[in-house]
């Protein structure tokens, strides 16, 4: 009996935490938050390039979800910005809250202070990488060519929560509570011509699908703006 229990419990559990996704509980209210995705549609989010290359299935934004497909249908590198309603879309200090599900070989990022372009890598504002198994040394959570991290902080295949922290001219970024990166920008950074953009202003988010072998989803995708 009692593994049934056990069993039956644990089946309960599973679809109270599915069908808690993409909603704010009423501490979340309080506290400020603000959901940027219904779990049902891009709305308030546009796409550039390679439309194609996000889906919305089971309550989350997914890159390349079938890379067979992908490759048949030419689709390359896209990015999904946030253009909705929630702060004008311009963002300068925030907390960002995304959940997380890469698999094998999953190479994705998170944008904040860019703005959208039809085409091309986001010449504004700083990725901050997603990234297990991907042959990129750069891994997860660290801030691309800028404060990188080269440990993966999460497992392929299990869902993970990554947090953005923006405040002043300070970076922060964590994984399921663990600090990965803390780091201030300098009075006069310098910065290489590919990434002369990369640096602390306002704008919006963006989540990118890199190529179509990398198969990552996103779901509770919120924010807090900070004073």
């Amino acid at each position: 009996l009692l593994p049934l229990l056990v069993l039956s419990l644990g089946f309960v559990a599973g679809r109270v935490v599915a069908a808690d996704a993409n909603v704010l509980s009423a501490a979340d209210k309080a506290a400020g938050w603000k959901l940027l995705f219904d779990g049902k549609s891009f709305d308030g989010w546009k796409a550039s390039e390679s439309k194609g290359a996000f889906t919305v299935e089971g309550g989350c934004i997914v890159t390349f979800s079938d890379a067979k497909k992908a490759v048949a249908e030419g689709l390359k590198r896209s990015h999904l910005y946030y253009v909705g309603p929630v702060a004008n879309a311009n963002f300068k200090n925030f907390e960002l809250s995304l959940d997380i599900r890469a698999l094998a070989k999953g190479n994705s990022g998170v944008y904040f202070h860019t703005e959208y372009q039809e085409s091309g890598w986001p010449n504004k504002g700083y990725e901050v990488q997603v990234n297990n198994t991907h042959k990129d040394p750069k891994k997860g959570a660290g801030l691309y060519s800028i404060k990188d991290n080269f440990e993966a902080p999460a497992k392929d295949g299990e869902w993970y929560t990554m947090v953005i922290k923006v405040q002043g001219k300070r970076v922060q970024t964590f994984v399921n509570g663990r600090q990965i990166v803390d780091y201030t920008e300098e009075a006069k950074p310098e910065r290489p011509e590919a990434m002369k953009g990369r640096l602390i202003s306002s704008g919006a988010f963006a989540i990118q699908g890199h190529d179509p072998e990398s198969k990552v989803m996103f779901r509770n995708i919120k924010v807090r703006v900070l004073p």
